[in-house]
């Protein structure tokens, strides 16, 4: 073979290696793929970096395409992703965005969530939810200083099982001395009582004129209420009708369960007695700002006084009207969020339900 013929295989070889690379990365890239651009904000990335993987459902949708930093304090960081156009299907307004961690010390990408199906189309440049990601360097140290507190109380209990082998102290008295047992026993006894009374107190002032306000602001007296006519789910199969109100339209304040304007509900009472339905299931919701705990609770309280309201006024079953509080719902706009939802079932939907405390 002549120099000038390897020569030409030579740079043929290197042109073929030189475009499947050129093809890798656009691929990687997104370069010949048609794409749109997501968005959402973080208070921190967490080391995420440009060209991170991005993922739906496991799978690879798209990649960080850029991230912006606040322009003033207060703001928060935004993360411009590139996705591939098919996925705007299954990602819809309500999804939300998180950074994670490939294993614990792997590289950081970017999880979107999918959407429910009723919830709005997602465009190019528009902006979802973002959830603030894990701090794995401030989890060890709780873990960390978890394993020192727990040392530390087990020498405490070695040293406390060793004076009481010896007889010391007053526990060490009291396996030793049948008296002090009897005195200690008298003593606990009587405190018991106290706190029975206590309990009767706290009862009474309940419904004292003076301190029942506060009762009556938050909507319920007695926390186990809330959960006694819980659902564990909701019926797998439609509702045959569904009422949906915001929150700001029944309730005085956005942070109680007391009914402001209970009327709205009478449309939902008069449905009940003239329709013969299988379950009645009130559920409510809040957004994602406050504490996740003190937002379940206010969801079961206000889906319990909801309860109440129905099956006090109107002529129901009220062993067919059960409640559900879901906490936070990631769809944040003001019309979804904060809500009280009554779905009506048909009859064959009251199946088997879980009360739970």
């Amino acid at each position: 073979m002549s120099r000038t013929a390897r020569l030409g295989l030579f740079i043929l070889a290197a042109l073929v290696i030189f475009g499947s690379g050129v093809l890798l990365i656009g691929n990687r890239q997104y370069l010949f793929s048609r794409t749109y651009r997501l968005q959402a904000g973080f208070d921190t990335v967490a080391g995420l970096d440009d060209g991170a993987v991005v993922r739906s459902g496991g799978v690879r949708v798209g990649i960080v395409d850029k991230i912006r930093m606040p322009r003033r304090s207060g703001e928060k960081v935004t993360v411009v992703m590139k996705l591939r156009k098919a996925t705007q299907e299954v990602i819809k307004k309500d999804s939300v965005a998180s950074i994670e961690t490939e294993g614990l010390l792997g590289a950081k990408f970017v999880a979107v969530s999918f959407g429910s199906p009723e919830s709005e189309p997602i465009r190019d440049g528009d902006g979802i939810a973002g959830r603030p990601p894990l701090d794995l360097g401030e989890l060890a140290k709780k873990a960390s200083d978890a394993l020192t507190n727990v040392d530390a109380a087990a020498a405490g209990m070695r040293s406390i099982a060793a004076k009481i082998d010896r007889g010391e102290g007053t526990v060490g008295a009291l396996v030793n001395d049948k008296k002090i047992y009897q005195d200690l026993s008298r003593s606990m006894a009587e405190a018991k009582a106290s706190v029975t009374g206590l309990h009767e107190s706290v009862e009474a002032l309940k419904h004292n004129w003076l301190v029942r306000g506060f009762f009556n602001r938050r909507g319920y007296f007695d926390p186990k209420e809330l959960t006694a006519h819980e659902i564990a789910a909701l019926p797998g199969r439609p509702a045959l009708k569904t009422f949906v109100y915001a929150a700001k339209d029944l309730f005085d304040k956005p942070d109680t369960a007391q009914l402001k304007h209970e009327k709205s509900l009478d449309e939902v009472g008069k449905f009940l007695e003239a329709t013969p339905f299988g379950l009645a299931v009130v559920t409510a919701y809040t957004g994602l700002e406050g504490e996740k705990d003190k937002n379940l609770e206010l969801t079961r309280a206000r889906a319990m006084v909801v309860r109440e309201y129905l099956t006090k006024k109107f002529k129901v079953d009220d062993a067919l009207i059960k409640t559900k509080g879901m906490g936070e719902d990631a769809r944040t706009d003001g019309k979804r969020a904060d809500r009280v939802e009554i779905l009506a079932y048909p009859k064959g939907s009251e199946g088997p339900v879980t009360r739970t405390r």
